[in-house]
């Protein structure tokens, strides 16, 4: 049995979300460098700016089912 088979669905869900979220910080600082250097191309501003937002959709997601909400 390898390391995941062993974890609960939880906790993969859990370390998939910490990885979406360092990617979603990493792109923040990739878009702040490009705006601090003033040389920043557009597109490629574009292009990560809808990379960052796609990553914030997978992190809504991911939460739901971890953290999912209950209407009592």
């Amino acid at each position: 049995m390898n390391k995941w088979e062993s974890m609960e669905e939880t906790d993969v869900l859990r370390v998939e979300l910490e990885v979406l979220k360092r990617q979603h910080r990493d792109l923040d600082e990739a878009i702040d460098a490009l705006h601090a250097r003033g040389s920043a191309d557009m597109l490629t501003l574009k292009r990560l700016k809808k990379q960052k937002l796609a990553l914030k959709d997978q992190i809504f997601r991911l939460e739901d089912r971890i953290f999912p909400d209950i209407i009592a």
